[in-house]
């Protein structure tokens, strides 16, 4: 069917509510946003689902989120995992609780037990809850940090991680199978509570996370020394972390926590935000506002499905506030986990930190300095959540800390995902940590450059939405795929890495060797002293990303290092 015809079928097909068929009635004389709707179905990637809210086969409503469940419920009836249930959260968007309650009535109708939570929850206390209450698989209903119109909806396995390969791919194979609307199942939710197919949780969980959360604290004695000297802002960006946030720096004993007012509370519109993104400096404004007001330590930010974690902190020579990129964070968590471990003969054997190949080439002398493993995998949280799978089969790791590039770390193996709570507890111990030492979080930093490099990092982004735009990016990376650079300006290209076909030229010798890691759609420019420049098309939005890294000998140095990368990149693109 053409887009006119979907739009039509949609229309008179008694399947489709007045509500749907008077919003597309609207549009009825505007062809351009009718083939916008409905010239594809909404990609079910290998994270899901996200999308602008609205209808339409390319939208986020509930007959799309429907049809994906009901893949995925045909996927787990052939596994034979149905008798474990499936795991539910949603955050505070447009239509998150519709669409979680959609997907639970559709596991229901096909016999699957959904366990949905009872209000909105972060992404990663999903990824525990599965694991605790031992599900097949687990929903999230979020966007992540995307603009207010959209909505989103991901999966994760029994390991408590996004679905990866081969599961992603299978699945989306029976979401992709099913053509008719007709064959996609529901139930009334009165009959599914009945039946106990639909099942409510919440305190239990919250409980039992809060547990796990704090076993990653190593010196609650300096928590509890300076819980009344430091000074936190924290802002939940109108999402999900407000409540699990104060409660776990409460319970640990932090006095002076002052949460943002103006966003505190859920709002599906982030009416205080241009774009609810912790790495957006907009972002802060307001919490900067009453951190310079209360003469705060550190400002901290999480994004509205808790699972990204922004940062200022104090520069005290100057008496402003540093914005600390995701690498920068990541490393002063990661940092202080090894040494503090190393100091207190707590690091397991076999330690290993996992990272993602568009992550700070800092973690190299780090791992080496304390004698741990680093591991580099693709770019998405879920291939760190794979390795703590693979360390606990083989055991031939233990793992002690993941991070990328994208605001996201990982402290403990609660969960199999990226951990905002997470990351605020552990990055509030580290404040503390200093504070005792009268440095600030930024002294640290400082410290951390001078012992290992002056290591900085940045991206590039093109954003090209429509119709035309997944095939400019496509050709965007056919072409430097097919003819990679041989040089960034004045830099030469040592290694071309191709993801997608396994392979890794020497640029000089033309020798060819194999990446070691799965198939991907990324290309990776590996330059002299540190310096390396990766291609890769989002997965989730019209964009293609490209990330970049230096090593200067000062921050002046490494930031004009990185500026000229930055225009090198241009010139050959």
């Amino acid at each position: 069917m053409g887009f006119m015809d979907e739009f039509k079928f949609w229309l008179d097909d008694e399947y489709f509510d007045q509500e749907t068929k008077n919003e597309l009635l609207a549009i009825r004389d505007d062809e351009g946003e009718i083939e916008d709707r409905f010239y594809k179905e909404l990609d079910f990637g290998t994270g899901g689902l996200r999308g602008v809210i609205g209808a339409g086969t390319n939208r986020m409503n509930i007959y799309t989120v429907r049809k994906a469940t009901q893949g995925l419920a045909n996927y787990i009836l052939k596994q034979g995992t149905q008798e474990k249930g499936v795991a539910i959260a949603y955050d505070s968007r447009r239509m998150s609780p519709e669409f979680a309650d959609e997907a639970a009535l559709c596991l229901a109708a096909n016999g699957i037990k959904a366990y949905v939570f009872d209000a909105l929850r972060p992404t990663p206390e999903l990824s525990f809850a599965l694991r605790t209450l031992g599900c097949t698989a687990g929903i999230v209903v979020t966007a992540s940090h995307n603009p207010p119109e959209y909505n989103g909806y991901k999966v994760y396995w029994d390991d408590g991680a996004q679905v990866t390969a081969p599961k992603d791919k299978e699945i989306i194979t029976e979401v992709k199978a099913i053509k008719d609307y007709h064959t996609v199942k529901t139930m009334d939710k009165d009959e599914a509570v009945a039946k106990g197919l639909y099942q409510v949780i919440g305190k239990e969980i919250d409980d039992a996370y809060m547990v796990e959360l704090k076993k990653q604290i190593i010196h609650p004695d300096v928590i509890k020394e300076m819980a009344e000297d430091i000074k936190i802002v924290y802002t939940p960006l109108c999402g999900t972390g407000n409540v699990p946030v104060t409660r776990v720096l409460a319970e640990l004993g932090f006095k002076n926590v002052y949460v943002v007012p103006e966003q505190e509370k859920p709002d599906p519109n982030f009416t205080t935000l241009d774009y609810p993104n912790p790495e957006d400096p907009k972002a802060f404004t307001y919490a900067l506002r009453l951190a310079k007001e209360k003469d705060a330590d550190i400002v901290l930010a999480t994004d509205p499905d808790a699972d990204r974690l922004g940062v200022y902190a104090k520069d005290a020579k100057t008496g402003e506030y540093v914005a600390f990129t995701g690498n920068m964070s990541g490393m002063l968590i990661a940092e202080y986990i090894l040494r503090e471990k190393s100091a207190t003969s707590t690091m397991p054997a076999n330690p290993a930190m996992v990272t993602t190949i568009v992550t700070t080439n800092m973690t190299f002398p780090i791992t080496e300095s304390y004698g741990v493993k680093l591991i580099e995998v693709l770019t998405g949280f879920k291939f760190i959540g794979e390795q703590i799978k693979l360390f606990e089969q083989t055991g031939s790791n233990n793992y002690v800390f993941g991070l990328e590039e994208s605001y996201g770390c990982l402290a403990g193996t609660h969960a199999r995902d990226k951990d905002a709570i997470v990351a605020v507890m552990c990055l509030c111990e580290v404040a503390a940590f200093c504070k005792k030492q009268g440095k600030t979080l930024w002294d640290m930093m400082l410290d951390l450059y001078e012992k290992y490099g002056y290591f900085k990092e940045t991206q590039y982004t093109i954003t090209l939405k429509g119709i035309d735009g997944s095939k400019q990016i496509a050709e965007i990376m056919d072409k430097l795929r097919k003819n990679p650079p041989a040089a960034f300006g004045d830099m030469k290209v040592l290694k071309f890495r191709d993801y997608d076909n396994d392979v890794v030229i020497d640029m000089a010798t033309g020798e060819k060797t194999t990446t070691g890691l799965p198939k991907s759609n990324v290309l990776y420019f590996e330059l002299p002293d540190n310096a390396w420049c990766c291609a890769r098309p989002s997965g989730t939005e019209p964009k293609i990303k490209f990330y970049m890294g230096v090593k200067g000998n000062s921050l002046e140095d490494a930031k004009a290092r990185v500026e000229k990368l930055t225009e090198d990149l241009k010139a050959v693109l």
